[in-house]
C-alpha cells in the first residue's frame, strides 16, 4: 500500500521559514519523480516544485529563490524548505508522486 504522509505545516509570520516533510512508503522511492503541490483557499491546486530521481529540480515562478525541494533517499523522505514566506503562500501543501497524493499539511502565513 502506497502512503505519502506530510508534516511540518504551521502558522508562521511573513518573512519566516518552514520545512515540510513527506514520508513515502510502498513504492520504489528512488525511481519516482516527487512533487509538492499547494491549494490556497478558494483556488485550484498548483504545482510548487518537482524533483526527479536524478535530483533535477523545477519550481513555480512564484517560489523560485525562496523554496528548495530535496530528497532523503536513505529515509524515503521528500522535503520542502520554504524561506521568506509571504501571506500568498498560505495553502494546504500536498506531496505527490504519480498517481498518489498525500492528505496535505496546512501552512498559514500571517502576522
Amino acid at each position: 500500500q502506497v502512503q505519502l504522509v506530510e508534516s511540518g505545516g504551521n502558522l508562521v509570520q511573513p518573512g519566516g521559514s518552514l520545512r515540510l516533510s513527506c514520508a513515502v512508503s510502498g513504492i520504489v522511492f528512488r525511481r519516482n519523480t516527487m512533487a509538492w503541490y499547494r491549494q490556497a483557499p478558494g483556488k485550484g491546486r498548483e504545482l510548487v516544485a518537482t524533483i526527479t530521481s536524478a535530483s533535477d529540480t523545477n519550481y513555480a515562478d512564484s517560489v523560485k529563490g525562496r523554496f528548495t525541494i530535496s530528497i532523503d533517499n536513505a529515509n524515503n523522505m521528500v522535503h520542502l524548505q520554504m524561506n521568506s514566506l509571504k501571506p500568498e503562500d498560505t495553502a494546504v501543501y500536498y506531496c505527490y508522486t504519480f498517481p498518489y497524493w498525500g492528505k496535505g499539511t496546512l501552512v498559514t502565513v500571517s502576522s
